[in-house]
């Protein structure tokens, strides 16, 4: 069975960091391009930052490029999301998302594998 379990949301004031984390199972992790993608309230899916699978190299929506930092530990077949300087607008419930390239789809549905998401909330 496929699972990938997101974790790490939470409220947080802005300016403040988290660090979400995918743990994945049923599913050759070191194989796929892994994404993160968030759903704010009221808004369509915004794909945010991928990693791909055999030569390292990491890709960022422009929104969130030099606070969010995407890793993946291929031994442990989990990704990470290090979000720092966080601002209100980055309130969403994210999602991992494993893909068999780098397609940045806008619909869950379009990913291979996805998660049930973890909320982050940044307000004051």
């Amino acid at each position: 069975e496929v699972q990938l379990v997101e974790s790490g949301g939470d409220w947080v004031q802005p300016g403040g960091s988290l660090r979400l984390s995918c743990a994945t199972s049923g599913f050759t992790f070191s194989k796929y391009y892994m994404n993160w993608v968030r759903q704010a309230p009221g808004k369509g899916l915004e794909w945010v930052s991928g990693s791909s699978a055999i030569v390292w190299g990491a890709d960022y929506a422009d929104s969130v490029k030099g606070r969010f930092t995407i890793s993946r530990d291929n031994f442990k077949n989990t990704l990470y999301l290090q979000m720092n300087s966080l601002k209100p607008d980055d309130t969403a419930v994210y999602y991992c998302a494993a893909s068999s390239g780098q397609i940045k789809a806008t619909q869950i549905s379009d990913y291979t594998y996805w998660g049930q998401g973890t909320q982050v909330t940044v307000s004051s």
